[in-house]
């Protein structure tokens, strides 16, 4: 970790734009209040106007920062990482100077313990991901859905002494849906942006390799992720009323790039 000279002075915000599709079904849970009779046990989360799901940015976020934090609490901890010792922890993960702490932020009550007012902690904006309108359309009008817009999942728990099955139903996003995703990051003056973003991509990347959402060890939450351009906004494109420009200084990873039929 450098101990950088960062300032409290926003030069600079970089969008990252793409698309993420569901290779298997998501379900990433909403609230099962006012389940009628047969409905889904597990409901997914939906928008209250439209009733369409989406992938809210906390879970996109979180999910991010603890596959970050596993890869990077260090080798000798990596096999089991719920044997860290709190101190490793705490020092790797809320020290200031950290790029997974400057990227995705810590808590309110960390700031005021370590006296961090002066300082900028959290860089990370992630947006809700709302399916894209040719997917919404496409699973509005589907004939197969089991309910508006999704599939219900009928798992079976088999009792271990009894051996009786008890059976239960998961609301899942059905795969091929696919949604619009977009990260700001504020960069400041001091920041290093490739090693902020270049993280970033670290952890888009991880998650393409897990899952996201409730259920992955069952087969839920594989997802493609696709991004599809880089741009930013400085002071003079601001002070000029411009539009957000191309960044280059940064690569795509081949994996995260573009290719035939991801987002079909």
């Amino acid at each position: 970790m450098e101990n950088q000279m960062i300032t409290g002075k926003l030069v600079k915000k970089i969008q990252v734009q793409g698309f993420i599709k569901a290779v298997t079904g998501l379900h990433i849970g909403g609230s099962n209040l006012g389940l009628s009779i047969g409905g889904a046990d597990a409901t997914v989360v939906r928008n209250p106007l439209t009733n369409e799901p989406y992938i809210p940015g906390s879970s996109l976020k979180g999910k991010m920062r603890a596959l970050l934090e596993r890869v990077h609490v260090g080798e000798q901890y990596a096999e089991n990482f719920s044997k860290v010792p709190n101190f490793v922890k705490n020092f790797v993960f809320q020290d200031i100077r950290h790029p997974i702490v400057q990227l995705f932020g810590t808590t309110p009550e960390e700031v005021r313990k370590r006296d961090l007012a002066d300082q900028p902690v959290g860089r990370l904006i992630v947006r809700d991901c709302l399916l894209t309108r040719k997917s919404a359309q496409r699973l509005f009008g589907s004939k197969t859905t089991d309910m508006p817009y999704t599939e219900v999942k009928t798992e079976v728990a088999i009792d271990r002494v009894t051996s009786a099955a008890v059976p239960r139903q998961l609301e899942r996003v059905p795969a091929g849906a696919v949604f619009r995703m977009e990260h700001i990051i504020n960069v400041y003056e001091g920041d290093d942006e490739s090693r902020l973003l270049n993280l970033l991509f670290e952890g888009l990347l991880l998650l393409q390799n897990d899952y996201l959402g409730g259920k992955g060890s069952r087969g839920s939450g594989q997802v493609r992720i696709v991004v599809g351009r880089l741009r930013y906004k400085d002071r003079s494109i601001y002070e000029a009323r411009g539009d957000w420009q191309p960044y280059e200084a940064v690569t795509i990873p081949q994996e995260l790039q573009v290719r035939s039929r991801t987002v079909s």
